[in-house]
């Protein structure tokens, strides 16, 4: 029986979430699943709005399209706009509130200060991809937190390595602590 996981990450270029989506799916790969990727960049890439879907399967992808979104990332307005369609009802949305401010109504919304977290724990932008994909994981469980944490560490620059594991625990707590939130 197919287990088919659809993921979509978007922001504008620059942001890192072609990256994210990469390790994603190399994670997935690592677990034994099977995993297919689908960037999308506008012909303004850098600060135009971008995406890259991920689709995870325990069968093999037979149809490398997504069909109904499990797990939408924005972080930014206008990629919302641009990339928030073929949904599920019950999809899983993570969004950065202080530059997604409009969700159209939608439910299942988890919003978490993505970039300011980057900035105010790690004190570099670079890492905000990294930040987003610990946020993901931990609201969704696609992936084991020791797949992500071994993908990110050997895909890491060279002397980055910390740093990097550093951002996904950034993104881990902080989707924690907002599940936790949601709960009460």
């Amino acid at each position: 029986m197919s287990n088919r996981f659809e993921v979509r990450l978007s922001a504008v270029g620059g942001q890192g979430v072609i990256l994210a989506g990469d390790l994603l799916a190399h994670a997935a790969y690592e677990e034994g699943k099977f995993s297919v990727q689908s960037p999308t960049y506008t012909a303004q890439v850098r600060g135009g709005p971008t995406k890259i879907d991920v689709i995870i399967d325990t069968e093999k992808i037979l149809y490398p399209r997504t069909t109904a979104i499990d797990f939408f990332l924005s972080l930014a307005q206008r990629s919302f706009d641009a990339f928030a369609v073929g949904l599920k009802p019950d999809c899983t949305i993570l969004v950065d509130p202080n530059l997604v401010h409009d969700c159209k109504g939608r439910a299942n919304v988890f919003r978490i200060p993505i970039i300011e977290l980057t900035r105010t724990k790690l004190g570099r932008m670079v890492y905000t991809s990294v930040v987003a994909l610990g946020a993901m994981v931990e609201l969704t469980g696609v992936v084991k937190h020791e797949t992500i944490r071994k993908v990110v560490e050997e895909h890491a620059p060279p002397g980055t390595e910390t740093q990097n594991l550093k951002a996904l625990d950034v993104g881990f707590a902080a989707a924690a602590a907002v599940k936790a939130e949601v709960s009460r």
